[in-house]
């Protein structure tokens, strides 16, 4: 057991020993305390050289982003390089809808950009995922791109100048909450600043903060919901072992298809959160690299952990926005914790609970990991 699993396994042996009542006042809280955040504005993390708000926002949405992600890769074991195109899809769904050739409510906007984006991530699958490994990743890459081109050259979409006039989610003024302000350590309430609740305008982000949080919280339950089911299972199989998954009665096909159209639609669904944040989009927003960091979010956290997936989205968001006083050496020393991350910690910073308890097995009966790879997948297909 390495340093950093070691202090982990510890606390959350500590919290299961604690009483029920205790466990669900202590998570209420820390949902409380998220959803705060923008206006208690902690000096340790606040951004001085950014808004605050708004970077709690893009947090959020691209946790939402590397949830849909870690069901496509860490659940169903499907390497896809091209996630930023079912993120333009949904974007852009709504731009038209919305604004461009149609005048719908946010409300009816969403649903269905969620389904045309569910659609897409089929018609891409259908074909595609008879393939594995390196050819599933070229063949995502090339998607990814093929969107970015067809926004670019197609004027019903904008062309390169995108679409503007997004609709926002409806509004309902009902009061007012004060911010916080800091002097050192020592906190007061500011009356002058305050944030309208639940009125969505672009000089105040808190409030797509609170709706982007809320829709990650449901996400992450539906998440741990088809983790725990038969589907989930099926994914598990799916990934450890396709071959051997398919003479057990697991129809792979099927479920590769099904976890990346559930992929693509929570791609979808975070795509039009970004634009109904957004004064306009174009396809600048949804470039190639977007989807690197999609996957380095979920390789970074931990593929298969729903919560390592979501620290390292939010890491990944905030650290270089809290170092912006850096200019662009924070980029390199961001490279350099990620190149120290990859070597040192390659399972990444939560890896899912079966993969440790493989590890330890693997401790206790004195096989290397080096020498015999093979064991760590053996133990977590017998878990």
């Amino acid at each position: 057991m390495n340093a950093v699993t070691a202090p982990l396994r510890s606390v959350r042996e500590r919290f299961r020993a604690l009483p029920r009542p205790v466990k669900y006042l202590f998570i209420v809280a820390v949902v409380v305390i998220i959803y705060l955040l923008p206006i208690i504005n902690p000096p340790l993390i606040t951004t001085q050289d950014s808004d605050f708000a708004s970077v709690l926002f893009s947090c959020a949405m691209y946790s939402l982003v590397a949830i849909g992600l870690n069901i496509v890769i860490g659940y169903a074991g499907l390497l896809d390089l091209g996630y930023v195109g079912f993120f333009a899809v949904g974007a852009f769904s709504v731009g038209v809808l919305g604004s461009a050739h149609a005048k719908l409510p946010l409300i009816i906007c969403v649903p269905a950009a969620i389904v045309v984006t569910m659609i897409s991530g089929v018609l891409l699958g259908a074909p595609t995922l008879r393939v594995r490994g390196d050819y599933l990743a070229i063949v995502t890459l090339g998607f990814g791109e093929i969107i970015r081109l067809v926004l670019v050259n197609t004027s019903w979409l904008g062309g390169p100048r995108g679409i503007s006039n997004i609709p926002a989610p409806p509004s309902l003024h009902l009061f007012d909450v004060p911010h916080m302000s800091w002097e050192g350590f020592t906190a007061y309430l500011d009356l002058t600043t305050t944030t309208k609740f639940l009125v969505f305008s672009v000089t105040d982000a808190v409030p797509y903060y609170w709706l982007a949080v809320t829709i990650v919280l449901i996400v992450l339950f539906l998440d741990w919901l088809m983790q725990n089911s038969r589907v989930g299972r099926s994914w598990e199989a799916t990934r450890e072992d396709e071959d051997a998954a398919e003479l057990m009665g697991v129809p792979t096909f099927r479920f590769k298809l099904l976890a990346f159209a559930t992929g693509a639609a929570i791609g979808g669904l975070s795509g039009a959160l970004f634009a109904t944040k957004q004064v306009f989009i174009n396809p600048d927003n949804f470039t190639i690299i977007y989807s690197v960091l999609f996957v380095a979010m979920v390789v970074v956290g931990g593929q298969g952990n729903r919560w390592g997936v979501v620290t390292a989205a939010v890491l990944l968001i905030w650290l270089p926005e809290k170092f912006r006083f850096l200019s662009d050496a924070r980029f390199l020393l961001f490279g350099m914790a990620l190149m120290a991350l990859a070597i040192f910690r390659p399972q990444g910073l939560l890896p899912p609970r079966r993969r440790l308890r493989a590890q330890r097995s693997a401790e206790r009966e004195g096989v290397n990991a080096e020498e015999d790879p093979g064991h760590i997948e053996r133990e977590v297909a017998d878990v």
